[in-house]
């Protein structure tokens, strides 16, 4: 009697069971969402380590949140089999070994295809190591270079903080890579390099982590106005093995390149520097925008808020909190009506830096469709605020005030 076929589907699970239950798994994405919460976009699965042992952390993507849960092995996959092929249309599951991914139409139908991956295996954690993994490991020799951790792969004094917020920006971009399409994983080898710059980067601790996590899957360059700086790291970079891939150089924001660019960073730019970096990656077309705004002093001037806000507006500290709400809230409603889909949240906890806001835009449309809902919105915050000029808004040519 002829054994009935098995399905792609059913295929694509037993390779997810195994290597959950081989801790071989690497990450796991969903997507083309179908299911009844409209809002809901992809789930993202990667195994972590917690004080109970090791577990998978699901980040559920909406269009306007991230929701993160952890959940024990088995759980987990007795949640994931009912999504696949069931909300999410689409699958892709990474193992040290190969890569799946499982395509799936509405009428029950699916197919898979399966490659060889090259990715070094992760070694598991072992049972008594109760420290937690890190995307960039502490004996990384570049983190030893650059005077972050010692010769025994650990924190220098005082740089604990600062390893912890180079592996919080890694886990940050990991997932807005992927959201923008431009995952470092290998089974994009076939990809050309798409290009990275960090404007900014100072001694260029999180241009190495960018580095590191994508490897020869993007051309990276660092701009730094000290020449210093520049020189220690092309230097690192040559003698750490980045060189073939990653650069810097000496310049500010207005040396980005304007055209040729997918991911743009530039984090605790001064100012309307941030609305320079904003402006540049706009108008370079980048997929992927990642700034963390600091010192937002051009509002204060303007800030005429009515009615019950005008008293309170009287007070520095108010006034400056105020104006760094209105500065960043007004540059995500521009960013959307330019043709991206924000995200703003704290980039690291306040006990390691006051400056923890990060907003991260995601290239949905062409700039040159004209959303007439969006500037509305757009006109509203200014208004309400009687904000009649700002640096992004100059620079893209949107008039916060019509005329009558």
């Amino acid at each position: 009697m002829t054994e009935p076929k098995t399905s792609a589907r059913e295929r694509f699970l037993a390779l997810l069971r195994a290597a959950i239950t081989d801790a071989t798994l690497v990450k796991l994405t969903l997507g083309k969402h179908r299911g009844a919460d409209q809002s809901l976009e992809n789930l993202f699965v990667r195994p972590v380590q917690l004080k109970g042992g090791a577990h998978l952390s699901f980040v559920w993507h909406h269009a306007t949140r991230d929701i993160t849960k952890n959940h024990a092995p088995a759980a987990a996959l007795a949640l994931l089999e009912p999504l696949i092929g069931g909300d999410f249309l689409d699958a892709h599951l990474f193992t040290p070994a190969q890569t799946a991914h499982l395509a799936c139409t509405s009428d029950g139908g699916s197919q898979l295809s399966v490659k060889t991956a090259s990715v070094a295996p992760m070694p598991p954690p072992s049972a008594h190591d109760r420290e937690k993994t890190h995307l960039i490991p502490a004996t990384a020799p570049w983190l030893r270079a650059l005077g972050v951790t010692n010769d025994q792969g650990r924190p220098r004094e005082g740089q604990a903080a600062k390893f912890r917020q180079i592996n919080k920006f890694a886990e940050l971009l990991t997932h807005l890579l992927d959201e923008a399409g431009l995952s470092g994983d290998s089974s994009a080898s076939e990809r050309a390099p798409f290009h990275v710059v960090d404007a900014g980067c100072g001694k260029g601790y999180l241009t190495f982590a960018l580095s590191a996590l994508l490897g020869r899957r993007a051309q990276i360059q660092g701009i730094e106005v000290r020449p210093d700086l520049v020189a220690l790291c092309n230097d690192t970079a040559v003698h750490e093995g980045f060189a073939s891939h990653l650069r810097f150089a000496a310049g500010t924001i207005a040396d980005t390149p304007a055209s040729g660019l997918d991911v743009l960073v530039a984090l605790h730019a001064c100012d309307t520097a941030t609305d320079d970096a904003l402006a540049r990656g706009i108008s370079a077309g980048a997929k992927l925008i990642v700034v963390a705004p600091c010192c937002q002093k051009e509002l204060r001037g303007q800030l005429t808020a009515p009615g019950v806000l005008s008293g309170p507006l009287r007070h520095g500290i108010f006034q400056e909190r105020q104006a760094e709400f209105a500065t960043d809230a007004l540059r995500a409603e521009l960013l959307e009506w330019a043709g991206y889909r924000t995200k703003v949240f704290e980039f690291i906890s306040t006990e390691h830096t006051a400056k923890n806001l990060m907003i991260a835009a995601i290239k949905t449309r062409p700039l040159g469709k004209a959303d007439d809902a969006q500037a509305r919105r757009v006109r509203a915050l200014a208004d309400f605020y009687g904000i009649r000029t700002q640096a992004l808004a100059r620079q893209l040519e949107f008039p916060l005030r019509m005329e009558a």
